[in-house]
């Protein structure tokens, strides 16, 4: 199969269209395509050559930076250069029911009430589905698919349909590939969540003991792992502001979170988020920088 260049800068600039709000457009977009997407494409198929079978590249970043998107356009080039099938999801579309959750706040501490840390996430059912896509002999499955405006799982007719075995998997989330820290490390509160409501650490503690236990399994499946390094922290406020909006335009005008509840909401990533910015490239392939005008600005390979 002839690689189309031109016929993929369509297709690209199509999708970014598809992405922009009135209030959001995206910045050097074929500066950015031939720079850096199309050699993290490159990467990504370097690394499927070594294998010749399933491979689960992992995507990671911090809230906002823009990972499905990402995502999608590698996706795009992969299937028209390297004529290869990718699946994508998130490790958003294993949180855990809106039910088990609540159950989970009265068991545990009221905090795990919300979607987003470590211990929220459905990590049988992810470990599951992360294995049978890597398996040789591969079955049909189905991806769930979560609904944040409605912060609950979808219903199975809306799940995603893998048919057929991928080449790839890109396998996407805020805190894919994170590790824990040590015990002494959590002891002083980050922020006003942590120093109010979770005065016990008993959060905190539940939170790091997943990353150093069922998480790890996880994300030992993962073959190739690729971090977006936010400028700040300060940008992930920013960044998320844009996605709610994104989010309200594809909804048809469900709820969304208002600019104090999205800050408190920040918060409850702002720990893990923080340290893998920091520990990035102990656990990623390739480290990626994203600068404050949300373009990618270079790729370091780990």
């Amino acid at each position: 199969m002839k690689f189309n260049l031109s016929k993929t800068k369509k297709i690209y600039l199509k999708y970014l269209k598809s992405q922009e709000t009135k209030n959001y457009k995206f910045k050097n977009k074929i500066e950015q395509f031939e720079k850096f997407y199309v050699p993290l494409s490159e990467l990504i198929y370097k690394r499927y050559l070594k294998k010749k079978t399933t491979t689960v590249v992992g995507l990671s970043g911090g809230q906002g930076i823009g990972k499905s998107t990402i995502a999608h356009i590698l996706k795009i080039i992969i299937k028209e250069k390297y004529n290869l099938k990718i699946t994508i999801f998130s490790i958003d579309d294993f949180y855990k029911t809106l039910a088990d959750r609540k159950s989970m706040s009265y068991r545990i501490s009221k905090l795990f009430q919300t979607r987003g840390v470590p211990g929220t996430h459905d990590v049988q059912m992810l470990l599951n589905c992360l294995t049978k896509l890597k398996k040789k002999s591969f079955k049909k499955i189905l991806i769930p698919k979560f609904d944040k405006s409605t912060d609950n799982r979808c219903k199975k007719n809306k799940w995603t349909k893998v048919l057929t075995k991928p080449h790839i998997v890109i396998f996407e989330g805020w805190c894919v590939g994170a590790t824990a820290q040590q015990n002494n490390s959590l002891i002083k509160p980050i922020n006003r969540l942590e120093r109010h409501e979770d005065k016990k650490m008993i959060w905190r503690k539940k939170t790091n003991f997943e990353l150093q236990s069922s998480y790890k399994k996880i994300f030992k499946l993962i073959d190739f792992l690729i971090y977006l390094k936010i400028p700040s922290f300060n940008y992930v406020y920013k960044w998320r502001l844009i996605q709610e909006k994104k989010l309200k335009k594809n909804t048809k005008g469900k709820k969304i979170m208002n600019k104090l509840q999205l800050k408190r909401f920040i918060m409850f990533y702002e720990r893990i988020t923080r340290h893998m910015s920091k520990t990035a490239k102990t656990f990623s392939d390739v480290l990626v920088k994203v600068d404050n005008q949300h373009r990618l600005k270079s790729i370091k390979i780990n």
